[in-house]
């Protein structure tokens, strides 16, 4: 196995980056926002390494969809993941000690 492949260049890196973009959104509609976020950050890497001319490659849709995540979701304005695993803040039960209700008839 090569200790480090070779960086991308030209149209090989457009289509990476667009194929990065595509699974960041598979993620995103699957509601998995960590992979979603890190998928997010490596397009995004690429994306900056992109001239002007290359950055014209990439599908309009895509280049809104990056921009529009990462302004709007992933952004430095945002409260950073938590790392208890699952994403979710631990809850207290507000029904602990109450009868449960009979139906209404």
């Amino acid at each position: 196995m090569p200790a480090s492949p070779e960086p991308l260049k030209g149209d090989a890196l457009v289509k990476e980056v667009c194929r990065r973009i595509r699974v960041a959104r598979s993620y995103w509609d699957a509601h998995n926002n960590a992979a979603c976020r890190g998928e997010r950050e490596k397009a995004l890497t690429l994306y900056n390494t992109l001239s002007k001319a290359e950055k014209e490659k990439i599908p309009q849709q895509l280049r809104i969809w990056l921009r529009y995540r990462s302004e709007k979701y992933f952004g430095a304005h945002r409260t950073p993941p938590t790392g208890n695993g699952n994403g979710k803040t631990p809850k207290h039960s507000s029904r602990r000690g109450k009868k449960s209700r009979s139906p209404r008839r």
